[in-house]
């Protein structure tokens, strides 16, 4: 995978904020009075224990999921009153786990991530092939263009599905956990490509991480959740302390300057092993 996107004008700014948000899952409540603010045109990272609401935000912010309670809103207006194309052009979603329909190529999959672009007046063109040509060359996707994705591994799939949001062009891409299935090397390709989609097209990226690390590092806003609530969100440099990651995670750390860039970086400490470093 490579970081290179080819440029591009910027793309509009949007405001995507919830109010009082909670949402359920068969009548079980996960999140619960949550407001939150996406900054616009930033990288934006959520990370959390498992099961504290990290995956139910996204699918309610993507309409996956319909609030049982309080708003959310897109450029001040509902995101329930944005026709589904309208909202696609805008927000894209890359969940967890998805499911392609058995036996489609590769090269048809990513091609679905120009769905939106299509219309009664707008038929496929050659915008749509360079869209998608683009796409898989920034994953590197190219050369499995006429495979099957049930025949793919686990992480060329991931890069293909990747691939497909990247086709959709949209403002703002949410992606819930996208470096599952991939090895260290494509995790720092795909996060250093979906830097270079923000930079050089002012997209809002926000994406859930099980990395702290990966998390400070490549975030601008990191969001820390607990318990279905948000406990914390800012810079990584505000924010992301040792009495931080004790109470959103119940893990004992010392945070140090990521030798790298600068970033804090969280150093977990186990039942066997004496802590050298001083405390933040």
């Amino acid at each position: 995978m490579t970081p290179e996107l080819p440029p591009t004008d910027l793309q509009s700014g949007h405001d995507l904020a919830a109010q009082g948000l909670s949402l359920s899952y068969d009548g079980r409540a996960v999140i619960a009075d949550l407001d939150l603010t996406v900054p616009d045109g930033e990288v934006t990272v959520i990370v959390g224990a498992n099961a504290c609401g990290k995956s139910t935000l996204l699918r309610g912010v993507a309409r996956l999921l319909r609030p049982s309670a309080g708003i959310i809103t897109l450029d001040g207006k509902e995101t329930s009153s944005y026709p589904a194309k309208e909202f696609a052009r805008i927000i894209g979603i890359l969940p967890q786990s998805p499911i392609a329909p058995e036996g489609i190529t590769v090269a048809d999959l990513v091609g679905r991530g120009r769905y939106p672009h299509q219309g009664l007046f707008r038929q496929w063109s050659s915008a749509d092939d360079s869209a998608v040509a683009e796409a898989m060359q920034a994953t590197s996707t190219s050369d499995l263009a006429g495979r099957r994705v049930e025949d793919l591994s686990g992480g060329q799939r991931q890069r293909v599905w990747i691939a497909m949001a990247l086709a959709q062009d949209p403002d703002i891409l949410l992606l819930d956990e996208p470096t599952t299935f991939l090895d260290v090397t494509h995790q720092i390709e795909l996060l250093d490509l979906l830097t270079e989609l923000n930079r050089s097209r002012r997209s809002t990226i926000v994406m859930v991480l099980h990395d702290l690390n990966l998390a400070a590092r490549y975030a601008d806003h990191l969001v820390v959740m607990s318990a279905g609530e948000v406990v914390a969100n800012g810079t990584p440099e505000d924010i992301l302390t040792a009495d931080l990651v004790r109470r959103a995670f119940g893990l004992e750390s010392r945070i140090i300057p990521d030798p790298v860039c600068g970033s804090p970086m969280v150093i977990p400490i186990g039942r066997f092993h004496r802590p050298t470093l001083p405390s933040d």
